[in-house]
């Protein structure tokens, strides 16, 4: 992979091999253009940036982008640490507007906190989703999010799986207020889960 900075250049795959693990100096992943408008070059630039404290995260964060790449939406992965990378962070997350982006979700677990720093750097609205921790179970992670003094607000989602699924809904919502098309793939996303629910009423079904 080209590096090209901090933030890298625009990539038309994701694979899960990031999952495996980021090589020294490594790029945020684009995913693939969006499904919406494959023919026009502006949909490359990633509308929603996913950051998460560490690399385990990203077994929680996988959700909220594929859940993005079922509705189309273009996004980037990085991992950034609000204790062990702040400055990092902070260049991240103070450029993400001029890069294009306009939603971000942050996902943290016990009193990291990823959401609430990135939230204090930047006028975008940032979603957190708190990680499920062995020691609490996540309730320090939620605490830590959701108890954000006034003046900086966070967006707090679910803990887990959950919550990394509806950060992504949520994003794209913010997204659909100025793209009638992502509107469409979320109405679209809720028949479909209706119609999983209405072609199977009976639970003695096997």
């Amino acid at each position: 992979m080209e590096n090209d900075g901090i933030y890298g250049k625009s990539y038309l795959a994701f694979t899960l091999s990031f999952a495996m693990g980021p090589s020294p100096g490594y790029n945020p992943v684009n995913f693939r253009k969006s499904r919406l408008h494959l023919d026009c070059e502006e949909n490359m630039t990633p509308l929603v940036g996913l950051i998460m404290g560490s690399k385990s995260d990203w077994e929680t964060m996988s959700h909220a982008a594929q859940t993005l790449e079922t509705l189309g939406v273009p996004f980037e992965v990085r991992i950034l640490s609000a204790h062990r990378t702040p400055d990092q962070l902070f260049e991240y997350v103070e450029s993400a507007e001029a890069r294009g982006l306009e939603v971000i979700v942050a996902a943290a677990g016990g009193a990291a906190h990823l959401a609430g720093v990135a939230a204090a750097k930047t006028l975008l609205p940032v979603l957190g989703v708190p990680m499920e921790s062995k020691s609490l179970k996540g309730l320090d992670s939620l605490l830590s999010m959701v108890q954000m003094p006034a003046g900086i607000p966070v967006g707090t989602l679910a803990i887990g799986r959950a919550g990394a699924v509806n950060a992504a809904l949520f994003a794209a919502a913010i997204l659909g207020i100025k793209r009638p098309e992502v509107r469409e793939e979320i109405k679209k996303y809720r028949e479909n889960q209706a119609q999983a629910i209405l072609a199977h009423p009976d639970p003695r079904e096997p």
